[in-house]
């Protein structure tokens, strides 16, 4: 175990790469919208083609990470994210439409969010260690503590030097995911599968029902992850009235903190618990922060909806991936794959639906919020269909 310590230390900051990916740009939804005159409709597609790229690669990364190994692939979703930082802070005034530049680095990063996303949790499930439900657990807190780190750090900043000089910031984050590269090129990685031994196909766990729940609770997880979380920061500002300083730390920072304490929490004292019961009363707490947020006036339960729905999707995310990994131990990187995949598209399917309700009930986010509580409902749904299948 002791080998491999940093191997799994890159792999927490590999998580914070995906949170730098994942929740920047969200921050600065409205300031694109006055600097460049982009409509919500627009920032709505950019969310959708971060997701959905990341989605696309998903599925593609069955064909080639097997090949070319897990290490290359690891060096290489990091420069990517990296180059996608980058270019958003120098591409979009290169570009006759702002837009497209915007778009452009958020293909970029995307790929190297979907391959983290594929590469990290099972670079961990090889490394030799207890309890693995709850190493994955804390694997997965890194994400909530790395967007901890986002919103705290551009907060402070934008206090400091003023929003206009975000894309310093951009460039500054950038240098994460470009260290990480180097420690990946370093660090000892294992093996999923012993010596001589064959992962399943994609086609071998399409013949499984089980593997299908774990699609839906996975996209599901993913959906009820990022209908607030993408959200947050734009309907503290817009739909709740608060200041962007305020909105911030009381929106994205709090979902962050809740949803980072439930999964150490888990990481720490999982063992003693039964996951699915911890998974289902998970999800009815969901649904109420979410019904909280939408339909109970006034900013301060708003913002309170939104701490609650951090600390309820916490475990969602990794609880599956561990659930999906121990009924399936030889599903190998096709299995994570398309575990990523589907979290992907929830990812994807979430915050676009927010958007689009929102935008055809005239830009009304907490009707989009509503709307989208109907995605941790079904996962309740799912985790109950779930432990039939095992059984």
């Amino acid at each position: 175990m002791d080998k491999y310590k940093k191997t799994i230390y890159a792999c927490f900051i590999g998580y914070i790469v995906q949170a730098i990916v994942v929740n920047f740009a969200p921050l600065l939804f409205l300031t694109f919208q006055d600097s460049y005159g982009i409509p919500l409709s627009q920032i709505t597609l950019l969310v959708t083609v971060n997701f959905g790229l990341q989605l696309l690669v998903d599925l593609l990364s069955v064909g080639f990470v097997d090949r070319i190994g897990y290490r290359v692939s690891m060096v290489i979703a990091h420069i990517f994210a990296a180059l996608g930082l980058v270019s958003m802070a120098v591409l979009p005034d290169r570009f006759s439409d702002p837009f497209y530049g915007l778009l452009t680095a958020v293909l970029l990063y995307a790929a190297g969010g979907g391959l983290l996303e594929v590469l990290v949790s099972p670079v961990v499930e090889a490394c030799p260690a207890e309890h693995k439900e709850q190493t994955m657990s804390l694997l997965h807190s890194f994400y909530c503590w790395g967007q901890v780190g986002v919103v705290l750090v551009s907060t402070v900043f934008f206090q400091i030097f003023g929003i206009g000089q975000w894309k310093m910031l951009a460039v500054l984050w950038a240098m994460v995911p470009l260290l990480n590269a180097f420690l990946f090129a370093r660090v000892p990685m294992a093996s999923l599968l012993q010596e001589g031994e064959r992962g399943l196909s994609i086609k071998e766990l399409a013949g499984m029902k089980i593997f299908w729940v774990f699609m839906l609770l996975m996209m599901c997880a993913g959906a009820s992850e990022q209908s607030v979380s993408q959200w947050a920061s734009t309907l503290a500002e817009k739909g709740l009235g608060v200041g962007k300083t305020v909105g911030d730390l009381a929106g994205p920072l709090a979902f962050a903190v809740c949803m980072g304490c439930a999964r150490a929490f888990y990481g720490k004292y999982g063992e003693k618990m039964d996951l699915d019961k911890f998974m289902a009363g998970s999800s009815l707490l969901c649904v109420a922060s979410y019904l909280c947020i939408s339909l109970v006036p006034g900013a301060v339960f708003g913002l309170a909806g939104c701490a609650v729905c951090g600390l309820a999707v916490g475990i969602m995310w990794p609880g599956t991936i561990s659930k999906a990994a121990g009924i399936l131990p030889k599903g190998s990187t096709a299995l994570f794959a398309m575990m990523a995949l589907a979290g992907d598209l929830g990812c994807s399917a979430g915050p676009t639906v927010v958007g689009m309700v929102s935008g055809a009930w005239g830009e009304d986010l907490k009707k989009g919020i509503l709307a989208a509580a109907l995605f941790p409902l079904i996962l309740f749904l799912g985790i109950r269909r779930c432990r039939k299948c095992a059984d």
